[in-house]
């Protein structure tokens, strides 16, 4: 602990670099001037003083500390007028911005909300930051947008399959991302088996996706964070706002409770497919259930100029069901209290109180009677703190305790069931972080963002632990009391990033960061399915450990009209989690013997360039990269290629303004067939036939590619109406993707066996109708 205490001091006599008795500080908030939603990541520039500025956080506000004079101050946002106001600091001063859209003008595509030359000049890397506006634009299954769905769209993140929620980041698993909304961790991001996210679009404000350069208030995950923030609701009038498609509809209402001072938002989204099973000749069809639905809402208020408070929630729920025969429900809750406070002009406060909680419920009806359940409870407590010390260096603090409730599964059966009623053991633990960090401007050419996290996982009772023998049999059984210590793993996690500029458009960058990780996922498919079980580490599971490191040379053109870059990565990845030949995942209470440990890594390179005015806007992206993992159980102790190791990825995505009210969109998809375990041959056991296996995914699937078009009409934009018309056709050119591939026998010649690939979609045309009043 002693070299804690001697990094905080390190940290605070940087940071104290530069302080006189002379400078006085501007803060205040930056909002739009219609709805009064806070603005994310607005930017303020001293004119004059190219090195100085700031950018607003989170909840809209900023902070510049400067030497005591008058200056012109530049405030700015993305898709907004520019505003420029001369004030003269002699005093600490409070000075509240709004500012209005700008008219006619193209939205752009991956909306920044950054200085035109962010990407050059932070520290950030891996870092997308997107804006719900650009969903309504880009074509995307069933017309049902997804901002996921446009995450996947960018370099280093791929698709987990066709039309799937999971992604892949940098080489990781499913289970490496950390998704949160407005804080609270969502488990299961997917409606409908994975084809659309729960995440509806008019509920977002704001999402950011980490893939390096992770900032220390952030950890958990091994591979990335997409941080998604809802909208808070119009402060100044009353909306709604509706959006009619092919399989779903939503609807938000939004207004103020009381003016300029509080508001709230409210918005919900249901599919209907459902409704038209009835047309169906067959009565198992007529009577089933097929649908999803989720509610996202939001309130805050004012109560002074110094103190603010938010409330937010979510949920959502899927539902199928077959006749009298089998119900499949499946589902997540959030719910977050904020308290935002003001200690005077640099020192901002963020308090949370965060629950979640994802469940599934599977039941069995006719003659078996039985009910299948697994749930994932989280209470977190978070403090977050802000200290905008000089125009040179801010500094950021806090820490966070969670507790963890997991139900690995559960089955209740009815006297008349032949299967047994059972409870898997509750898994408790609790995960707690500090954190310190700060980002500081050494020179005009030379920026730091430095920073460590201490993360630290204890398992508790009450509950069962197992202890295993050299052979994996089960050797002893230790029950645990309430809140009795099992175990406590974790470590230190540094954080490190640093921008060189070389010129006024371009710079180099390089980036560090080390990540616990303390939940894993187990699943026996390919991709996410709602069945999947948490399982915490413990004393027979070592926490995932992910150290990356980065370099990239950005490059910005035509006056920061155009962005391009490359990115170069290497991840290397400890106490890796794979299964055993035969496994049995599935209410198991002693899974932990199923699994066996190793390590993996991955690199690659990534080239991204990105047209931001103009009427042709969009991007273009690729990666080339490697994905290994090595198991002394598994392919005779021989690194093998995962799942997600996708050797080539590329994605165009490209917008362009017809006139003010038609806008066309285009997508196009192309990378390598996943790694894959095939049969290497067969042999013959009492007359059945038994596939053989050699290598651990030896094999690919077949290369995927598509192509997504689409049309947005603007029919009618007055201050109090509007309506647009969206079109789009998902995979233009009906390429048959292999969604799976099964082996059998030839019906004509059963000693012949044969491939039979499976595909999902053709072109999917969708039409969708959208209004605000």
């Amino acid at each position: 602990m002693a070299n804690i205490k001697y990094f905080f001091i390190l940290l605070l006599f940087i940071s104290q670099i530069g302080l006189s008795q002379d400078k006085f500080t501007l803060s205040g908030n930056i909002k739009d001037v219609l709805t009064g939603e806070d603005l994310i990541g607005a930017t303020i520039f001293v004119l004059g003083h190219n090195n100085l500025g700031a950018s607003t956080n989170n909840y809209g506000f900023y902070s510049i500390t400067l030497p005591q004079g008058k200056y012109s101050f530049v405030f700015q946002y993305v898709g907004y007028q520019v505003r420029t106001d001369s004030i003269l600091l002699d005093r600490d001063t409070r000075f509240n911005i709004n500012l209005s859209e700008k008219l006619f003008e193209i939205q752009d595509v991956t909306v920044t909300s950054q200085s035109p030359d962010n990407n050059v000049s932070s520290t950030e890397m891996g870092t997308v930051r997107l804006n719900p506006k650009m969903v309504d634009n880009i074509p995307v299954i069933l017309g049902e947008r997804d901002i996921i769905k446009i995450v996947q769209l960018t370099p280093g993140v791929k698709p987990a399959g066709e039309g799937n929620s999971g992604y892949y980041v940098r080489g990781g698993g499913i289970d490496q991302n950390l998704i949160l909304l407005d804080e609270a961790p969502v488990y299961n991001a997917s409606h409908l088996l994975g084809f659309f996210s729960v995440f509806n679009s008019e509920a977002i404000k704001d999402a950011t996706m980490y893939k390096s350069s992770i900032p220390a208030e952030f950890g958990g995950r091994a591979s990335s964070v997409l941080d998604i923030k809802m909208k808070d609701g119009n402060l100044k009038k009353y909306s709604f706002t509706g959006n009619i498609g092919l399989i779903s509809s939503s609807a938000a209402v939004e207004g103020p409770i009381v003016k300029d001072k509080g508001s709230f938002i409210i918005s919900g989204r249901r599919t209907y497919a459902d409704q038209f099973l009835f047309l169906s000749n067959d009565n198992n069809v007529k009577n089933s259930i097929l649908f999803f639905y989720d509610i996202n809402l939001k309130a805050n208020y004012r109560i002074n100029a110094n103190n603010r408070v938010f409330v937010s929630g979510y949920f959502g729920r899927d539902n199928f069901g077959f006749n009298d025969r089998f119900g499949f429900n499946w589902g997540s809750t959030t719910g977050t209290l904020r308290w935002n406070h003001n200690f005077g002009s640099k020192l901002f406060s963020n308090t949370s109180v965060i629950f979640s909680n994802y469940s599934y419920q599977i039941d069995l009806l006719g003659d078996l009677n039985v009910g299948i359940r697994s749930e994932i409870f989280d209470w977190n407590f978070k403090q977050d703190f802000s200290y905008y010390l000089n125009s040179s260096n801010t500094l950021k603090f806090g820490g966070n305790i969670i507790y963890h409730n997991i139900l690995p599964g559960e089955i209740k059966a009815d006297g008349s069931s032949s299967f047994t009623s059972m409870e898997i053991s509750r898994r408790r633990a609790i995960e707690s972080a500090l954190y310190v960090s700060n980002g500081q401007d050494v020179s005009a050419k030379l920026k730091l963002n430095y920073g460590l996290r201490l993360a630290l996982f204890s398992n508790v009772g009450p509950g069962e632990f197992y202890q295993f023998g050299e052979t994996g049999l089960l050797d002893n059984t230790i029950v645990y009391d309430k809140f009795e210590l099992v175990k406590t793993q974790g470590g230190l996690e540094p954080r490190l990033g640093a921008t060189l500029k070389l010129t006024s458009s371009s710079s180099v960058k390089a980036s560090y960061n080390r990540i616990y990780q303390f939940l894993h996922l187990l699943s026996n498919s390919t991709t996410t399915t709602p069945t999947d079980v948490w399982l915490p580490s413990s004393d027979n599971v070592k926490p995932q450990i992910s150290d990356q490191l980065s370099f990239g040379y950005f490059k910005n053109l035509n006056n920061n009209s155009i962005e391009t870059s490359i990115e170069v990565y290497y991840k290397n990845l400890l106490n890796q989690i794979d299964y055993k030949n035969g496994a049995e995942l599935v209410f198991n209470k002693t899974v932990e013997s199923e699994l066996v440990f190793g390590k993996g890594w991955s690199y690659g390179i990534e080239f991204y360039a990105k047209k931001n005015m103009g009427r042709l806007t969009g991007w273009a992206g690729y990666t080339w990269s490697k994905t290994r993992r090595l198991f002394p159980e598994i392919n005779n102790g021989k690194a093998y290629p995962v799942r997600q190791d996708r050797t080539h990825d590329f994605s165009v995505v490209a917008m362009y303004d017809v006139s003010e009210k038609v806008q066309l969109s285009a997508t196009w998809i192309f990378y390598s067939g996943d790694a894959v375990t095939f049969p290497s041959g067969k042999y013959e056991i009492d007359g059945m036939v038994v596939p053989y296996y050699t290598e651990r995914n030896g094999y690919r699937m077949p290369d995927y590619h598509r192509l997504d078009l689409g049309l947005v009409w603007t029919r009618k934009k007055t201050p109090k109406f509007e309506s647009s018309w969206s079109f789009s056709v998902y995979n233009a050119y009906g390429r048959e993707n292999a969604y799976f591939i099964e082996f059998r026998q030839n019906e004509d010649n059963p000693e012949i066996s044969e491939a039979v690939q499976v595909s999902l979609f053709k072109a999917i045309p969708s039409v969708s109708y959208k209004f605000k009043f």
